[in-house]
């Protein structure tokens, strides 16, 4: 076991090496001069090749690299280019309204989802299979900003049940600004994630060892759930990583929908006024953050299925 978390360690330092990479060259290759950006149009040319000094900006590519690479690994993103605030205090203060935003979708939906799967799968091609397929449909369907936007409109403008914007201080209020959308990207993961449960586990009850079990009288529940599900998870892992890298990138938008602290709200503000410092800081968070959902899957397929160690 020792063994294999080492070698999938060691396989995320040059994926990781290559997102550092296409960070720090799509921050090259972006139009506009990050010197204008930050001083603005009328700033002299003293001025201009002064910041561009101070930045690095004249140094070789090559050299720009390395000290992008030793300031990710000390965790020093630079400064902000408009308000000169260090990169990772932003980081720091935005990223929890971000993870728990995930946390708390992912929870919901997959709480909500394998249930759905489950009761669609146990009974095919009627009315409850219908329900959860119609479900699924619907959630694909809607865009998360749109449902979000209906939500606000709904249980915000209209009853005030809750908060119209913001994040909240303290757990309770934090927790009370949360609950929206939560909900709304928790039912778009609860559609996919109810409609993969049903059809990995079909499959499983079709197996022979399935039916062994029913016809030596085991009963309905011990089936489904000890010979069933339990062999049906796999595939249902590796849709919820997938389906948590997608929470990750969705929650863009929805902080965007409920005027939310979050890295993605950060970014999208730091891309709208030209910030290069905080969009390669908060685009080099995201990606980590993709890296290590990746290899915590690796080691949940180990526990699931001790057998993938061997391949």
């Amino acid at each position: 076991m020792t063994r294999y978390i080492l070698t999938r360690l060691l396989d995320a330092i040059p994926t990781v090496l290559l997102v550092l990479a296409l960070v720090f060259l799509a921050m090259r290759i972006l139009p506009g001069d990050p010197a204008i950006a930050a001083l603005g149009e009328l700033a002299t040319p003293e001025q201009l090749a002064s910041f561009r000094e101070r930045m690095g900006l004249n140094e070789p590519l090559w050299m720009q690299f390395v000290t992008f690479v030793w300031g990710v690994l000390t965790l020093d993103f630079g400064s902000s280019l408009l308000n000169n605030r260090p990169v990772l205090d932003l980081i720091l203060y935005n990223l929890p309204y971000t993870i728990e935003l995930t946390v708390a979708a992912m929870l919901l939906g997959t709480v909500v989802g394998i249930p759905l799967g489950v009761l669609a799968a146990t009974h095919r091609d009627r009315w409850p299979d219908s329900g959860v397929r119609g479900f699924s449909l619907i959630g694909y369907a809607v865009p998360d900003f749109y449902l979000g936007a209906l939500l606000l409109i709904a249980f915000s403008l209209n009853l005030g049940w809750f908060p119209i914007n913001g994040g909240g201080e303290g757990f309770l209020d934090r927790l009370h600004h949360l609950v929206l959308p939560a909900v709304t990207l928790a039912m778009v993961k609860a559609a996919f994630i109810g409609r993969l449960t049903r059809g990995s586990l079909l499959e499983v009850l079709s197996r022979d060892y399935v039916r062994t079990a029913r016809a030596k009288g085991a009963r309905e529940n011990r089936v489904i759930y000890r010979h069933g599900l339990r062999n049906a998870l796999l595939p249902i892992a590796t849709g919820l990583g997938l389906s948590t890298l997608a929470t990750l990138s969705g929650s863009v938008a929805i902080e965007l929908v409920f005027n939310r602290p979050g890295i993605g709200k950060l970014l999208i503000s730091a891309i709208a006024e030209r910030d290069y410092a905080v969009i390669q800081g908060g685009v080099v968070v995201f990606a980590l953050f993709v890296v290590l959902i990746n290899l915590l899957m690796d080691l949940v397929y180990v526990f699931i299925d001790p057998r993938v160690r061997v391949s």
